[in-house]
């Protein structure tokens, strides 16, 4: 298992092509939708976070095509992205987890001074 941690928008731009492929505006997108708004990329920072995951192997293209006279690049999730995404996500929900048992002791514990 990989222990470091992954950044945010790494993980929403793995996330977002979870379920298949998409191009560059799609994942801006759905990265600001699985976020709730508070991860807005910018097209530069997209484009040079996925140069470096498909150097790592965890995403490829996946094919382009020409939409009203622009070129959109499309890319997908390899396996070895589906995994590291899946490690990353088990890692946060099991940092939530105990976070969520501490504050639960927390209340527990103030429930008993009272």
């Amino acid at each position: 298992m990989t222990t470091t941690e992954m950044r945010e928008p790494t993980f929403l731009v793995l996330a977002a092509l979870a379920d298949g492929r998409k191009h560059g505006y799609a994942l801006i997108a759905e990265a600001a939708e699985l976020s709730d708004g508070r991860v807005q990329l910018k097209v530069g920072t997209l484009y040079a976070a996925l140069d470096r995951l498909g150097e790592q192997g965890l995403v490829e293209g996946a094919g382009d095509e020409v939409v009203a006279g622009r070129l959109r690049r499309y890319y997908r999730l390899t396996d070895a992205g589906a995994l590291r995404l899946e490690e990353e996500a088990t890692r946060l929900a099991a940092n939530a987890a105990n976070a969520q048992a501490k504050l639960r002791a927390r209340v527990s514990g103030q429930a008993a001074i009272a």
